[in-house]
C-alpha cells in the first residue's frame, strides 16, 4: 500500500485481553486502530475476524498480534517477529511417509502471503527503535508445541520459521477473503520445546508487544 495507508483504518486482532491491553497502551489514543479479541485458535479467530470485516466500517489493513513461542536459534525470548508469511503448520494429512501439507494434497494452501514491502517497512521501523526483531515465517498450530519431537519435526519441515502461535492463519484467511492485506506480529514469551511454564517470560513479552505497538503508530 502507498503512504495514504497512514490515513486508513487498521484492525488489530488478538487472542486474549492481556494482549489487547498491551497493544492499546502502545497505540495510545490513535483512532485509526481498532483492537479486538478474536479468541484462541484459528477457527475462533477466523470467524470473529470475518464478522468484524463484514459488519464494521472498511479497514485498510488487518494485523494479527500477540505473544508466541520462538524457535531456539532463530529468536530470543522478549524479541519480536514480523511474519514474512503465515503458515498453518498442521493443516494436512498424516501418511506413512510423514506429514503431507494441504498444498501437497492439492486441496488449497496452508500459506497466506503478506505484503513483503509492508512487512519489511514495519521490521525496519522496529529495528530503528532499537527493538530486537526478525522478519520470518510464523506458524499457526491448533495445538501448541510441547515436546522436543514435535519441535524437531516443525523445524525440519519449515527450517526458516521463527515463531508459532494459534491464530495467525485464521485471521489471515478472513482478511484474504475480504481482499485486505494482512500482517502478523508476535512477541516471544518462551522457547518452543518441552512445555515448561516456569521458563515463560510473559512480562517481557507484553512489554515488547506494547513497544512494538507504539512504533506501529509511526509507520502505518
Amino acid at each position: 500500500m502507498e503512504d495514504s495507508r497512514k490515513k486508513g483504518r487498521v484492525l488489530v486482532v488478538t487472542s486474549v485481553e492481556p494482549e489487547r491491553e498491551a497493544i492499546l497502551r502502545g497505540l495510545g489514543n490513535d483512532g485509526r486502530f481498532t483492537v479486538r479479541i478474536g479468541g484462541v485458535g484459528p477457527i475462533a479467530a477466523a470467524a470473529r475476524t470475518a464478522r468484524i470485516l463484514a459488519t464494521e466500517e472498511p479497514f485498510d489493513l488487518v494485523i494479527c498480534a500477540g505473544i508466541s513461542g520462538g524457535f531456539v536459534g532463530q529468536v530470543e525470548v522478549g524479541s519480536l517477529v514480523v511474519g514474512s508469511e503465515i503458515v498453518c503448520a498442521d493443516l494436512g494429512a498424516e501418511t506413512a511417509e510423514g506429514f503431507c501439507s494441504l498444498d501437497e494434497l492439492g486441496f488449497g494452501s496452508a500459506h497466506v502471503p503478506v505484503n513483503q514491502q509492508l512487512a519489511a517497512s514495519v521490521t525496519e521501523a522496529l529495528q530503528a527503535a532499537e527493538l530486537p526483531v526478525k522478519m520470518a515465517p510464523i506458524l499457526t498450530l491448533s495445538t501448541v508445541t510441547g515436546t522436543a519431537q514435535t519441535t524437531a519435526e516443525l523445524t525440519r519441515r519449515k527450517p526458516d520459521a521463527a515463531a508459532e502461535a494459534m491464530e495467525g492463519y485464521g485471521v489471515a484467511v478472513a482478511a484474504q477473503e475480504a481482499g485486505i492485506p494482512v500482517l502478523e506480529i508476535r512477541a516471544v514469551s518462551n522457547a518452543i520445546g518441552p512445555r515448561d511454564k516456569s521458563a515463560w517470560r510473559m512480562k517481557e513479552a507484553f512489554a515488547a508487544l506494547e513497544a512494538a505497538s507504539s512504533v506501529l503508530r509511526e509507520v502505518l
